[in-house]
């Protein structure tokens, strides 16, 4: 029988633990359309929380290792459970795992008169036992070449363990351009195989969209490189290497020909906010060479990068992984071109060319909006049975 989602029928409460993909989607844009009316809330004055750090780092801190942890371990526990063809973490210990997530977003906003390290040590824990869970299964099967994700994750990581000891803003800018590199890895991989797909689906010619092996790993080398020149304070440096991960990102994306899946809004939401990449490290060098403002990049990096990416994988995933037809659900083009706006208007504040409070509201109402329409859309897929009675 069809599964119709405009209803609670069939929705099981134990459903979103059967699969990572499940709870984390969800989690991780629940948090999406909770903290950022938080952060504006705090950032205007008209709401006091017991935060655990102060209120800008909350922000930060939430929307990069938050926010960003769910998606990657919602993506690569389901992917790697296919790579390697081993059984998925479901039940009771997804369960546990989640609990660590949430139990990290529930200290660093109310935790204030909690210990230090209670809540450090509950925070740093999650993204170490998602890379235990990933590499136990790559070792097993002998897929090293994928070892190179764990390595950036835990550069990633690093970053976060840095920002939490020292509430140090250098080391989101490290987690950002690590949070980059990620992309890079990760839309590299699904990317171009997904648009190749679509052409051969249409009649149309699928060779044309090129993967350079070589080339991907000549970006995230820049990108390894560009973080070691940032941290070190080498501006001269770190704007130049970012440059030329920027150029290296711009050809890896002409390869894959992305003005031809340009009617499909689920591929083309991911040649878009991989185009960002390259927006956000050209406008990194400008900060570094030039003294632009460094919110523009950061801001670039966050909204139009991550923001971006991570709605257009989990709106295909969700729908990939339930059994479902590749099709929008109503509203999601809106969503995507909302959180396109929300990244341009946030990049152009920071400029000054907007109001700072008005810029602010805009990109967060904008960024709301996308993904309470994710979860309006997907949450009854995320909790219910795939449609074709398989395992998913």
């Amino acid at each position: 029988m069809q599964t119709n989602t405009s209803t609670i029928t069939g929705l099981s409460l134990g459903q979103p633990f059967n699969y990572p993909f499940r709870i984390f989607f969800i989690s991780l844009a629940a948090l999406g359309v909770i903290a950022i009316p938080l952060w504006l809330s705090l950032a205007s004055g008209a709401l006091h929380l017991p935060l655990a750090m102060p209120g800008v780092f909350w922000h930060q801190h939430e929307m990069l290792f938050g926010f960003l942890s769910a998606a990657i371990a919602g993506f690569l526990l389901t992917a790697v459970c296919v790579w390697t063809n081993t059984k998925r973490t479901h039940g009771a210990r997804l369960f546990g795992l989640w609990s660590i997530w949430l139990a990290g977003r529930v200290l660093l906003a109310g935790g204030a008169e909690l210990p230090d390290v209670l809540v450090h040590l509950v925070n740093l824990a999650f993204l170490p036992l998602v890379m235990l869970d990933v590499g136990w299964r790559i070792w097993r099967a002998r897929q090293y070449r994928q070892l190179m994700i764990l390595l950036v994750l835990g550069l990633f990581w690093g970053m976060q363990i840095s920002f939490v000891l020292t509430v140090n803003p250098i080391y989101i800018s490290g987690g950002l351009v690590m949070a980059m590199a990620l992309s890079g890895i990760i839309g590299g991989r699904i990317t171009p195989a997904f648009s190749s797909g679509w052409l051969r689906q249409q009649g149309r010619d699928a060779s044309v969209v090129k993967v350079v092996p070589r080339l991907d790993v000549l970006s995230l080398v820049a990108l390894v490189v560009l973080l070691g020149l940032f941290l070190a304070g080498s501006k001269w440096g770190g704007g130049l290497s970012a440059l030329v991960a920027a150029f290296l990102m711009v050809v890896r994306l002409l390869g894959w020909k992305g003005w031809l899946v340009a009617s499909n809004p689920l591929l083309a939401i991911l040649h878009i906010s991989l185009l960002w990449i390259p927006v956000s490290l050209v406008l990194l060098a400008g900060n570094q060479l030039l003294g632009w403002p460094g919110g523009a990049w950061a801001h670039a990096a966050g909204l139009g990068v991550i923001g971006s990416l991570v709605l257009g994988v989990i709106a295909r995933v969700s729908l990939g992984h339930t059994g479902r037809a590749l099709v929008l659900p109503r509203g999601m083009v809106f969503a995507f071109v909302a959180i396109q706006i929300a990244a341009l208007a946030r990049v152009v504040t920071a400029f000054g060319v907007v109001d700072w409070t008005i810029g602010v509201w805009m990109s967060g109402m904008l960024w709301i909006m996308a993904y309470a329409l994710f979860l309006v859309q997907y949450t009854g897929i995320l909790m219910r049975p795939r449609v074709d009675g398989l395992e998913g």
